[in-house]
């Protein structure tokens, strides 16, 4: 059995843990009560979201 994963496989495992962390980063953003902190999660948020987008149009091509 070969321990290698397949393209599609790997697109999709980084989409969905990218995509929790925006979910996570934009929670993160609206419950600290430090506004630095929280600008760079909110910063942090935004730029995970160009992340699965691109991982996600890569992904879809594999479809």
């Amino acid at each position: 059995m070969s321990d290698k994963m397949n393209s599609r496989d790997c697109l999709q495992r980084a989409w969905m843990n990218t995509m929790e962390l925006v979910r996570d980063f934009e929670m993160y953003s609206k419950k600290i009560d430090d506004d630095e902190v929280s600008c760079l999660f909110k910063r942090y948020a935004e730029e995970q979201g160009i992340q699965a987008s691109n991982l996600r149009e890569m992904y879809n091509r594999y479809r």
